[in-house]
């Protein structure tokens, strides 16, 4: 049973890491293994947010986004850890050169998951399969590290692939197997499902890609807007998205959410300059420049503000992004305000720059 597209197909690998973070934290450190760990802040003052879990943790019910305080009550002898972005930023750039050995062609997504198009591979293998297989053998020979793979066609059945068998996985969707795979799927699996698209879904007897097959674009378009485009196609294994090595960013940014509220311009001028050094990171790597800064403040009653300042000429200076946000900040801050939570993003980017020996625009953490 053939995907309903041509019979010229890609080929497509996404990779996923196994609980990266945590897995990392585990490798470097052995006290750590085979125990449940979290990596993210624990559940002190207002409480911290789990980046990634373990899978012993897991076991547990413990996952990522979910707060710190609830995984302690899930487990009560997890382990946190204080992230080291540092350390996953350098084994994603080793990761990357394990994937360029192969391709030119790769789309990360986050500094744990990429995918590769090896339609045509430096190495003349021709299997994607095979591909995917020495791929995970050389992050497991040379990072200590095991990895997750899904290989087929399109980025959509490579990604729901890849999280089939975890950890450790390798799971290959063939042409010939596409439709049967997508019509068994639960329209969770599908990009854009969350939960309450789900839960109309299921209203509708809509329970998996067979049901969603069942329906015509314009009644997906109706019932779910310009996503029903995307579910009609993916329904039938259909995903032209192409592998980008740089996607079309429009912002970049980060920003944190403080344990107690900061109370002085002080305190909040230094988390600003650990904010700023993040994205100034970030812009330099992927080789962008930006003309817009925007400060986000979020006070302690909840109150979210935003303010921007446009440049005439793209800025990627360190000092100009601290300075500009600062600024900002004093003149937006009144008295006695609360703050609890600080952020700075950069926008409406205008000329593209090349670092000479910095490659590692490819990878990006964005949190």
């Amino acid at each position: 049973m053939q995907p309903e597209k041509s019979t010229s197909f890609r080929k497509i690998i996404h990779i996923d890491m196994d609980a990266f973070y945590a897995s990392v934290e585990q490798r470097d450190h052995p006290e750590y293994q085979g125990k449940p760990i979290v990596v993210g802040g624990p559940p002190t003052g207002r409480g911290g947010v789990v980046a990634t879990a373990s899978y012993e943790a897991r076991k547990f019910g413990v996952k990522s986004a979910m707060s710190s305080k609830r995984a302690a009550q899930l487990c009560k002898e997890l382990i946190f850890v204080k992230p080291r972005f540092d350390v996953y930023k350098e084994v994603s750039l080793r990761i990357l050169e394990i994937f360029r050995r192969y391709t030119d062609l790769i789309e990360p997504l986050s500094l744990d998951e990429a995918f590769l198009d090896v339609t045509v591979d430096k190495k003349q293998i021709g299997s994607a399969l095979e591909i995917a297989r020495q791929i995970k053998q050389s992050i497991k020979d040379e990072l200590r590290l095991t990895a997750s793979a899904g290989v087929s066609i399109n980025k959509f059945v490579a990604k729901v692939a890849s999280d089939m068998n975890k950890p450790d996985g390798l799971t290959f969707v063939g042409p010939s197997k596409v439709a049967v795979f997508v019509e068994k799927l639960p329209v969770e699996k599908f990009f854009g499902v969350g939960k309450v698209t789900a839960e109309k879904m299921k209203l509708m007897g809509l329970h998996t890609g067979k049901d969603l097959k069942k329906l015509t674009e314009g009644e997906l378009v109706r019932s779910f807007g310009k996503m029903g485009k995307f579910f009609f196609n993916t329904a039938r294994g259909r995903d032209d998205r192409q592998v980008q090595s740089h996607r079309d960013l429009k912002s970049v940014g980060a920003e944190d959410t403080f344990p107690f509220d900061l109370v002085t311009l002080e305190e909040m001028n230094i988390e600003l300059e650990k904010i700023a050094d993040l994205v100034h990171d970030r812009i330099r790597r992927r080789g962008l420049r930006a003309k817009t800064l925007t400060l986000k403040i979020k006070y302690h009653d909840f109150k979210l503000i935003t303010r921007s300042r446009s440049f005439q000429d793209s800025i990627d200076e360190l000092e100009v992004i601290v300075l500009t946000a600062k600024e900002l900040l004093a003149n937006t801050l009144g008295a006695s305000q609360k703050v609890r939570l600080l952020g700075i993003s950069l926008s409406n980017f205008g000329e593209m720059i090349r670092h000479n020996n910095d490659d590692s625009d490819q990878l990006t953490l964005f949190r």
